[in-house]
């Protein structure tokens, strides 16, 4: 069984997610606030889908098929967000990084550092040679996080998902390993 490594930023702890993580993860996931930005979080977050999207995290990570964190802070092991990254292709190196942060966390930065850490860990670690992202039109908030982390506008996918009976444009993002390896720091 492969033990799947504890990240760190300067304010951030990122760990595997544990079954103990569900009560707070539908807490925080359920936030009608979550899930209108991000195309795959249900609201309402109904009982018993933490504890099997954890499992199948668990899982997804035992195949090298996705990687997924939950954020805290480091004094207070509190989940306050999740990162990961998913769809993982070996043959084509790629795959898809999302996050979301809890509302009382909007606004200072968390979700930067995190994907700096796990774009970092995916290039690193996987051997990846692009990350993608995407985000809803919407949402430039989130687009500009992607951006400072060094992704690059790549396309709009018009009309591409269904949320909530309203089709949502959904803007692409990338970014690749040459860019990634010329980054100081």
């Amino acid at each position: 069984m492969k033990i799947q490594p504890t990240l760190a930023t300067p304010r951030l702890r990122l760990r595997p997610f544990a079954p103990e993580d569900a009560p707070r993860l539908q807490q925080l996931a359920g936030d009608r606030a979550i899930a209108d930005t991000t195309v795959s979080v249900p609201h309402p977050y109904e009982d018993g889908l933490a504890e099997r999207w954890i499992q199948e995290q668990l899982e997804a990570f035992q195949q090298d098929r996705a990687i997924a964190y939950a954020l805290h802070l480091p004094e207070a092991p509190e989940l306050i967000g999740c990162i990961s990254l998913r769809d993982r292709d070996p043959v084509h190196q790629h795959a898809e990084i999302g996050a979301w942060i809890g509302v009382a966390w909007w606004g200072r930065g968390f979700a930067l550092e995190a994907t700096v850490a796990l774009v970092d860990y995916g290039f690193r670690h996987w051997g990846l040679n692009r990350i993608r992202a995407g985000h809803f039109v919407r949402n430039p908030a989130s687009g500009r996080v992607l951006e400072r982390a060094g992704f690059r506008r790549e396309g709009v996918l018009r009309e591409h998902v269904c949320k909530w009976g309203v089709f949502e444009d959904v803007v692409l993002l990338g970014r690749l390993r040459r860019e990634w390896a010329q980054t100081p720091g």
